[in-house]
């Protein structure tokens, strides 16, 4: 605790940060006020507890962004809004590779897998998205977004452990108004906005909405004379709302978007030594293959050249849409509200598993289609002395998938040893054939209720019940290079394989499994707040809540007997324990705000990834760590002292670890082979260091979780002035922008190769706006600081490491348009 408290000295007096809550409220923007002066004494609303209220009276951490400060920074995805939101982090190789974690917690790192649950909830009016994939798709004629700090579930249909980000859509209104945007910059970036609302008659009212996003890619790959790594974005969204009464409104809504960029690729970063023979680490290797004829060179070892070679066909298209009905009924009694929704998503890869130019493997794709139902009842009462939401929720989903993996020419001598690893025959074209599926089915009652025991003091207890059920189906068919399917099960006492079946065993093995758990599921917490003074509120927060059952889809680790180890088929629920407090003050006549909040979770049987090997490969599969801790200090400082000038800046320490992980994955200086520490390896007595059980799994307890900077800022301020330019008057305005993170490790068992350095973005706008239009230059990355958004371990363990990195230097333009 001590640590605490001197973190959030040095938070404070280093930064003193904020919430995003440097803009006006987004129903400000509906409802046609000006593209976004500062305006002093501005209020946020938020619906976080699914009721309108100011951002300050809401007891718990929240940051909001709202739809100005989307588009001026150029945050315009749950990707990029990471850098508004310090212990937001988001990390992507792909869209179906993504993980989105709050203060560290959410999903394992480095590992995508259709069994498990997220830890942080992405709703859009008020409807679940279970795919995480929605998080790299551009937000569609969004009003704003809240990012919602902690476990989420006695107020949200789907139960959350480390929080949720709700975004919000401009809704039709019953006077006509209209928007546009159109964005060019360099990297051929291209970006086109439009929204048109108003009214059919004088109960009915619609909204139309779709934007366009396009860009060249930022690595080049020699070997193709292409760029990847594009982006490419089309989205439309649609809604209707109609009002018989005052009382009554039914709104139908519905969207599609869609992505088809050429990508996603990695480029070198490094080489590390790993505990394979030294024939056998990647150098050497290149080496072997070059002898051998191949004639391969990395095109360079710099990874801010932005050069790839990789010989695989990449694609990533990727298919996200819905519908909703939700109808909203006020009473003299209360609030009703029923929200039904489908959703689904169709993902069609191709990747480059090896990370090279070599032909390795030569094929990795796992197309996926998605279909989600979802129904809520939940209903509001408001009293003088008791406030309180109760809801039912339920939840259906089915995800198929149909997996196709390949080795290629030169896998025999990256792979095998002896004279196998000279005979490209035994390993080319062996070929895994995945098909699995998963169905998925959740019920809840969730309640929370407000008794204002005073006028200064308020308890909120809140319950939740929850049932969760799942089912799939994994089956791997495993041919050689002639396609004939292989069989690599062992007979009881038979002989133990040998030769090129052992080979090609040791790489793929078939299998079939039906895992099937369900699971009850109680949890509770308890808010207390007390109002000191006017613009003071304090809070304390107690949470019992859980991260429902999972199961292994993407295969089992196997026995000795090669065939399926079953006991491994489920993963056990998480057991969480959060406690929170804060406190939220505004002065200076509410023109500045001043938040911080302390937090710490203990987490028992942390849902992680885990090794288990068989014949010298290395796979994953989900498992239980025994406790994991997060811990750390928010604040968030904001200053409006006038129309002509806003500030703000928010910053985070954040302490996220694994208490206690005895089994986990090795990190690759400690992988590939029997260890034998020398001199200069670590000490693996010592507690906190990496220790050696076997060459496929090291005890980890005590190291950082992957993905977490310890200190973590964003910033931003703006100044303006009035202007008359071409007879229209307005305002000639200056901003900056940008978010700093210190080191962090992009490994799930921390890695001396995985380490990234820690960097800060600036970016800065200019530009003239009235009360009708908008027209400013920016800069973003305005340093052209180079930084990297994520590495990655090469398979194999011959200690290749690769890697995504930040976007360079970009330039461009952006008018909009309101009428």
């Amino acid at each position: 605790m001590k640590k605490l408290l001197l973190a959030s000295a040095a938070l404070a007096a280093l930064s003193s940060p904020l919430h995003a809550q440097a803009v006006p409220p987004a129903a400000d923007i509906a409802d046609g006020a000006e593209l976004e002066s500062p305006r002093a004494n501005s209020e946020i609303i938020v619906t976080a507890r699914r009721r309108q209220e100011t951002a300050q009276e809401v007891p718990l951490a929240i940051s909001v962004v709202g739809a100005n400060q989307i588009e001026s920074t150029g945050n315009f995805n749950i990707l990029k809004l990471q850098q508004l939101a310090p212990t937001l982090q988001v990390y992507s190789s792909n869209p179906r590779n993504t993980s989105v974690n709050i203060r560290g917690l959410g999903v394992p790192f480095g590992l995508t897998s259709d069994g498990f649950e997220q830890g942080v909830g992405i709703y859009v009016d008020d409807v679940y998205n279970s795919r995480v994939a929605a998080a790299v798709f551009d937000f569609l004629d969004v009003g704003q977004v809240e990012v919602l700090r902690g476990p989420q579930g006695t107020l949200y249909g789907k139960n959350t452990t480390a929080g949720a980000i709700n975004i919000t859509t401009n809704q039709p209104t019953f006077d006509f108004e209209g928007r546009a945007e159109v964005t060019a910059g360099n990297l051929k970036f291209k970006q086109a906005k439009a929204a048109v609302s108003g009214p059919l008659s004088d109960k009915v009212a619609v909204r139309v909405a779709g934007g366009v996003t396009s860009r060249r890619g930022t690595l080049y790959n020699p070997r193709t004379n292409q760029y990847i790594n594009e982006q490419d974005n089309l989205g439309v969204r649609g809604t209707l709302l109609f009002k018989p009464t005052d009382d009554l409104k039914i709104t139908l809504s519905g969207d599609y978007s869609k992505q088809d960029p050429l990508g996603f690729g990695t480029t070198f970063v490094r080489v590390g030594r790993t505990q394979r023979a030294i024939g056998r680490q990647y150098d050497a290797l290149v080496a072997a293959a070059n002898a051998a004829g191949r004639n391969y060179q990395v095109p360079s070892r710099n990874p801010y050249d932005r050069l790839t070679d990789l010989d695989s066909s990449l694609n990533a298209g990727n298919k996200i849409g819905g519908a909703s009905l939700k109808a909203v009924w006020d009473t003299d009694a209360g609030t009703f509200t029923s929200i039904t929704a489908w959703r689904f998503w169709d993902w069609k890869p191709e990747n480059d598993r090896d990370f090279t130019g070599l032909s390795i493997v030569s094929k990795s794709q796992n197309p996926s289609q998605q279909d989600q139902y979802s129904q809520e009842f939940r209903y509001n009462y408001d009293g003088e002395k008791v406030d309180f939401v109760a809801g039912l929720f339920g939840f259906k989903q089915r995800i198929d998938t149909q997996g196709t993996e390949s080795q290629g020419i030169d896998a025999s001598r990256w792979s095998l040893t002896g004279a196998q690893a000279n005979d490209p025959s035994i390993l080319n074209g062996l070929t895994a054939t995945n098909t699995q599926y998963l169905k998925s089915t959740s019920a809840a009652a969730f309640a929370q209720a407000a008794w204002k025991v005073t006028d200064q003091l308020t308890i909120q207890p809140g319950i939740r019940l929850n049932y969760d059920k799942k089912s799939g189906f994994y089956e791997r068919v495993v041919t050689n290079g002639a396609g004939a399917v292989i069989n690599c099960t062992v007979p009881p006492g038979g002989p133990a394989l040998s030769g090129n079946l052992a080979a090609q065993c040791g790489v793929y093995q078939p299998q079939s499994t039906s895992p099937s758990v369900s699971k009850w599921n109680f949890s509770y917490d308890l808010n207390v707040n007390y109002k000191f003074a006017p613009g003071i509120l304090g809070y304390a927060t107690y949470a019992k809540t859980f991260k429902t059952v999972g199961i292994n889809q993407n295969g089992l680790p196997l026995t000795s007997a090669n065939v399926p180890d079953l006991t491994a088929s489920t993963v056990k629920p998480e057991s969480l324990h959060h406690f929170e407090v804060g406190m939220k003050t505004q002065f200076w006549d509410r023109k500045a705000t001043f938040n911080v909040s302390a937090f710490r979770t203990n987490i028992r049987n942390f849902q992680a990834t885990v090794n288990g090997g068989q014949f010298g490969t290395v796979r994953g599969y989900l498992a239980n760590a025994d406790k994991v801790r997060s811990q750390g200090i928010e604040t968030d400082f904001r200053i409006n002292p006038s129309e002509r000038f806003l500030a703000y800046v928010s910053g985070a320490y954040t302490d996220a670890k694994y208490k206690k992980f005895t089994n986990a994955p090795c990190p690759p200086e400690l992988s590939g082979g029997t260890l034998q520490p020398a001199n200069a390896a670590p000490d693996y007595s010592q507690p906190g260091v990496p220790g050696a059980l076997s060459p496929r799994q090291c005890d980890i307890s005590g190291q950082r979780l992957p993905g977490v900077s310890r200190w973590s800022a964003s910033f931003g301020a703006e100044a303006n002035v009035p202007v008359e330019l071409l007879a229209n008057e307005g305002q000639a305005y200056l901003g900056v922008d940008g978010n700093y993170r210190s080191h962090w490790n992009s490994n799930a068992s921390p890695s001396i190769y995985t380490e990234v350095k820690g960097y800060v973005v600036t970016n800065v706008r200019a530009g003239f706006r009235t009360d009708r239009f908008d027209i400013f230059g920016w800069v973003r990355n305005a340093f052209d600081k180079k930084y990297i958004d994520l590495l990655q371990v090469a398979p194999g363990n011959v200690g290749l490491i690769a890697g995504t990195l930040g976007d360079q230097r970009t330039w461009g333009a952006t008018v909009k348009a309101k009428f």
